[in-house]
């Protein structure tokens, strides 16, 4: 990939749980991340092949920035009541405790100006894992390479 990978660490924290269905909220039934895989197909991102719940990796006291993310879908309507949003997905990979070795991963973007509730800090990344990962839990630490073109991580 031009422009190489920079490396983060992070640790998992807690998230709102609505990506991924925990948090019952009656809007999103299943979880938000699996009612909007349709649209997200429809505009050429298949997230099929992914674990449809979001880790919330912070990486205090480093920050980012959005480059030229793989992905990006404006005005984005993918619920009946809730207004349209903006997405950016961006390559990374993520370490597996259990193999060690790398899994395909994209950080999942909502972006926070179009994002009516649940909003994230800006050191939390929310990691779109090829699977989940086993023996993760709130307090893991997780390496991720981050496709620096897409994504800078600041100090």
């Amino acid at each position: 990939m031009a422009g190489g990978w920079q490396q983060v660490e992070g640790e998992v924290v807690q998230g709102h749980g609505v990506a991924s269905g925990v948090k019952e909220d009656p809007r999103f039934p299943g979880g938000t991340l699996a009612m909007q895989l349709p649209f997200f197909a429809q505009h050429g991102l298949d997230l099929s092949g992914f674990h449809l719940a979001t880790m919330n990796v912070s990486i205090t006291p480093l920050h980012y920035r959005i480059g030229e993310p793989r992905f990006t879908i404006r005005d984005l309507k993918w619920h009946s009541t809730e207004p349209a949003e903006d997405f950016s997905f961006v390559d990374c990979r993520v370490s597996d405790p259990e193999t060690g070795g790398a899994v395909e991963a994209l950080i999942y973007y909502p972006h926070p100006e179009t994002k009516p509730e649940h909003e994230q800090p800006d050191d939390v990344l929310e990691i779109l894992a090829r699977k989940k990962l086993s023996g993760v839990e709130y307090g893991s630490r997780l390496k991720l390479e981050v496709a620096a073109a897409q994504m800078t991580i600041l100090e």
